[in-house]
């Protein structure tokens, strides 16, 4: 019999245990980001090592995104069948062990096919985990779901840092063996939590939550939330491979204040998610969504177009705290209308958006200029707030005590 038939622990659980849940969620989104990272920071080493060619490298980097891509296709259907929890925790177990692997290879085909195991259990363990917040958002009734999206960007700088300072000192075999052995580590310790615990039950739905769309309907606004997913997902990818090059290329930055540029981003981003609860509760879903969109489309205008490098690293940061909560959001609602499938479906969107942004950027920018391309990312922000507000009924807003539930 599958898991999610099962008698699950309902929606009065014990604070205690739903704590202790939210912190083993936590803990594998941030140890998600700070592996990812960890590998991030060791690819110039791996293609030295492999003696790949850029055009090789950037072949056999494509085999992360197309196994993520392939698995979140069908993890929906698994954590339907096994829970979300049992396979959040094997797919952490087999992304451990698959980033030791690449520099024990020795030749681009080599590093690609080891790179679809990293990604296939990348992507898995994505819409796992998210599927798990999901659950714990809707039994909470407290909107959540930007926290652990901070924790993934906090894990994420936590380990691009660390493999900075360690890059000089240890091999990429040792130091991401040393990823492996924290990985495994933290899944042995927040797993047993998350093993012991069912996916809580959400409350009894209310007449509003009821009269949300169903069917083909309810599939389309799903998708509609995926699109929001995969138009912030485009900013991303576009600002963490194109951000620093428009600094240097358009603005005559020097290569540190270049590099800052991205990091004005993510801290903003992390500083934005960190918040999010917050602003989710006080304002509701639907109006963070559109408010965050219309932030980061002028944010973004600014850091694309403005004539001064300290202009544009701010248009960055309001970039960055514009995008913040969108995803989250986009992946929670997503996973309110359709469970699983619907956080597979706007997952898969949304990496589809991050993959899209970085060649779409370069396409644009050989065609006209660097700066021109990247206000598409002001562009799809603004198509985001759009979304927002045409599908505005669809969000299930928790707002404080003194405004109205829309």
């Amino acid at each position: 019999m599958p898991i999610v038939n099962k008698t699950r622990v309902h929606s009065d659980v014990p604070g205690r245990s739903r704590t202790a849940l939210r912190a083993a969620i936590t803990a594998f989104f941030a140890l998600d980001g700070f592996i990812f990272a960890g590998w991030v920071v060791r690819i110039p080493d791996i293609k030295h090592q492999t003696h790949a060619s850029t055009g090789a490298l950037g072949l056999a980097l494509l085999g992360v995104s197309a196994g993520a891509v392939l698995t979140m296709t069908f993890t929906g259907r698994l954590c339907r069948r096994y829970g979300s929890h049992p396979v959040t925790v094997v797919c952490m177990v087999v992304l451990a062990l698959s980033v030791a692997l690449p520099p024990l290879t020795h030749s681009a085909p080599a590093l690609g096919a080891v790179l679809l195991l990293f990604g296939a259990a990348y992507g898995g363990v994505n819409v796992a985990f998210n599927s798990a917040a999901v659950d714990l958002v809707a039994a909470s009734r407290r909107p959540i779901m930007p926290s652990f999206h901070a924790a993934f960007s906090l894990g994420g700088m936590v380990g691009a840092g660390l493999g900075g300072l360690v890059a000089e000192a240890l091999s990429p075999t040792r130091h991401l063996l040393g990823l492996t052995v924290v990985g495994l580590l933290v899944t042995a310790v927040a797993g047993r939590t998350l093993l012991r615990c069912e996916p809580p039950e959400p409350p009894e739905r209310t007449p509003a939550q009821a009269a949300r769309p169903g069917g083909r309907n309810r599939r389309g606004v799903v998708i509609v939330f995926g699109l929001v997913a995969m138009c912030t997902a485009y900013g991303e990818g576009a600002m963490a491979d194109w951000g620093a090059l428009h600094l240097q290329q358009d603005l005559k930055a020097s290569a540190g204040v270049a590099a800052a540029g991205y990091a004005c981003f993510a801290l903003a981003m992390t500083v934005g998610r960190l918040s999010g609860t917050a602003l989710l509760a006080r304002f509701g879903r639907a109006r963070t969504v559109v408010a965050g969109g219309t932030v980061a489309a002028a944010g973004m205008l600014l850091g694309a177009l403005a004539p001064s490098v300290w202009a544009a690293l701010a248009g960055f940061a309001v970039t960055g705290l514009g995008l913040a909560n969108l995803f989250p959001v986009a992946v929670d609602q997503a996973g309110a209308l359709a469970g699983a499938s619907g956080v597979a479906l706007a997952s898969t969107l949304g990496y589809g958006g991050m993959l899209l942004g970085p060649p779409a950027i370069g396409f644009m920018a050989d065609w006209s200029s660097l700066s021109t391309a990247l206000t598409s990312v002001a562009a799809l922000a603004a198509v985001a707030t759009v979304l927002g507000l045409a599908t505005r009924r669809a969000f299930t807003d928790t707002v404080s005590p003194g405004r109205r539930s829309r």
